[in-house]
């Protein structure tokens, strides 16, 4: 006979769950002493929703479900926002949480929510653990919920009582399988209207972020020499210092890969959530669009496409390349020259010596300072769509950032689960004062973790977006100033190391030092985003606009 916590945690290790974050309760006791006696790691955090954020940035990384355990009540509604932070950005997470002995409890309702009912809307998976025998079936069926197209958060909830229970169930092997491919009809309509079109365009989206689908898309490129762009989710997909590349969909409209968007009569779709905030706008009759995914497209208003491919991304990829081949009325003149605008509209203010510093100086000074393989991971803030549009990533996933639920407070947790899953490369964790403060707490886990780790905190004493959005639609502003701490002391009196420039001539360096010493650094650095209304709004669609 074996404890049904040990059962649990058994089950775990056997489909390879090296880490476990969270914050375990009374509740959750028998399953922390199966995780003590286990080879898995319990990191344990400061806050549930930061635990829920670190398991899904592992899914992410991996494409295996990350783990997270909280007790109940209240530590299962903090784990709320992580897995809607999972569910809509599709990486694959797993949630355990505690409840009171369901066979007889002497604390009535005390701390007692509906977590079932909580977490339906939220995950693809969720139920209680009612027998210690139906332990190895319900963790099976719920990391291959997590874990298969489209990935996703699942919940399971343990009981107290029940977790004590013996069994002597076994645990249920992995199955090995393979995702369908597209059938050949879907093949050769989608190769036709390829190859009919004069200006064909690719966009790789949040679904296509996986290593075979990023070795065939390269493959089609090259192949065929068919330009592409990406949405924020699918960048790194192809390396963007590529010479196909467009720019980023980072912008609703009105930049200059929306040039060549609104010049294509045919544009292949690998990939692509509509989770995502819309990359471009459809309308009826202006030209084809191909759905290249693993599962049939979500129509709504924006997003009807006119051909489908479903099935494996990759495969379909691939077949795509073997029934095409380049052809001589392609004609790619005009990317070309929205490209070479684009370009050179990314060179500017890259060397802005102001003081608090510009947004595209501030990202093109972390760009140079980062290598190919290094990952950057991002809060939630008006620098996203700066480092979404300028940050040329070098390979997939080097650029975390949300374009889904788009939640304040990721950005830290995010780079702690990512440098735990790539100790051997350099991680920066970007965060605008309001989202840092979210959960900020996290430095005392990286501290006591022994991460080297480097959190740049962007300050301007104001939730910035939504003041930019505020003045955007002429409203006076209103109720987005805060205040701060000294983040240099902040920062210290967790056992990490403070700094702050006085200078944009002395961010470059102090970022490069600190990303090359051991430890955790904290870089508090002053921006200014009052420009950014005008460049973004203005200048970008004015400068797009000129190309001919």
């Amino acid at each position: 006979m074996t404890k049904a916590s040990d059962l649990f945690v058994a089950a775990l290790q056997a489909h390879g769950v090296k880490y476990v974050f969270g914050i375990p309760g009374e509740e959750n006791l028998d399953l922390l002493e199966s995780l003590r006696q286990s080879d898995i790691r319990l990191v344990l955090t400061r806050h549930e929703q930061a635990a829920g954020f670190m398991a899904a940035t592992v899914g992410r990384l991996t494409g295996r479900a990350g783990v997270c355990l909280s007790t109940l009540g209240p530590g299962a509604t903090n784990l709320v926002t992580a897995a809607a932070y999972a569910q809509l950005g599709a990486m694959p997470m797993f949630m355990v949480t505690g409840q009171k002995p369901i066979r007889s409890s002497r604390q009535g309702h005390f701390q007692i929510v509906d977590v079932i009912d909580m977490m339906r809307p939220l995950t693809k998976y969720t139920r209680q653990i009612v027998s210690a025998d139906s332990i190895p079936a319900r963790v099976r069926e719920a990391l291959r919920c997590a874990e298969q197209e489209r990935p996703g958060a699942v919940h399971l909830e343990l009981p107290q009582d029940i977790a004590g229970d013996d069994s002597d169930a076994r645990l249920i092997p992995e199955s090995h399988s393979r995702r369908p491919v597209a059938e050949d009809k879907a093949i050769r309509r989608a190769a036709d209207a390829i190859t009919k079109a004069k200006h064909p365009l690719l966009m790789v989206g949040a679904g296509a972020n996986r290593k075979t689908t990023s070795r065939m898309l390269r493959r089609f490129i090259d192949r065929l020499g068919i330009p592409f762009f990406s949405t924020q989710m699918g960048k790194g997909v192809i390396d963007e210092t590529h010479p196909l590349w467009l720019g980023t969909a980072a912008l609703s409209d009105g930049d200059f890969v929306h040039r060549a968007i609104d010049a294509s009569d045919c544009i292949v779709n690998i990939g692509h959530d509509v989770i995502e905030k819309p990359p471009f706008f459809m309308r009826e009759g202006r030209r084809t669009v191909i759905h290249v995914n693993h599962s049939g497209a979500v129509v709504d208003p924006v997003y009807f496409p006119q051909v489908e491919v479903v099935g494996d991304i990759a495969n379909s990829v691939w077949q795509l390349a073997e029934a095409i081949t380049p052809q001589p009325h392609w004609d790619f003149a005009f990317f070309d020259r929205v490209r070479d605008a684009l370009r050179a509209q990314l060179r500017e203010r890259a060397d802005d010596d102001r003081f608090p510093m510009a947004s595209q100086r501030l990202v093109a000074d972390v760009a140079a300072a980062m290598g190919p393989q290094d990952i950057t991971c991002l809060d939630n803030g008006l620098y996203k769509l700066w480092f979404a549009r300028n940050f040329r990533c070098r390979a997939p996933n080097t650029l975390l950032l949300d374009n889904a639920l788009a939640t304040m407070g990721a950005g830290l947790p995010s780079a702690i689960a990512a440098r735990m899953v790539h100790p051997q490369r350099r991680v920066l964790a970007v965060a605008g004062d309001g989202g840092f403060m979210m959960n900020s707490q996290e430095l005392e886990t990286a501290v006591r973790l022994g991460l080297d780790l480097t959190v740049l905190v962007l300050r301007d004493d104001a939730y910035g977006m939504i003041r930019w959005k505020q003045a955007h639609e002429d409203y006076p502003e209103y109720g987005m100033a805060l205040g701060n701490p000294d983040f240099v002391k902040y920062a210290e009196s967790y056992g990490a190391r403070g700094h702050r420039p006085a200078s944009a001539a002395e961010f470059a360096p102090m970022l490069r030092e600190a990303l090359d010493t051991p430890g955790v650094d904290v870089i508090e650095v002053a921006i200014d985003y009052t420009d950014d209304d005008r460049i973004l709004n203005e200048d970008i669609p004015r400068e797009s606009a000129a190309v001919a």
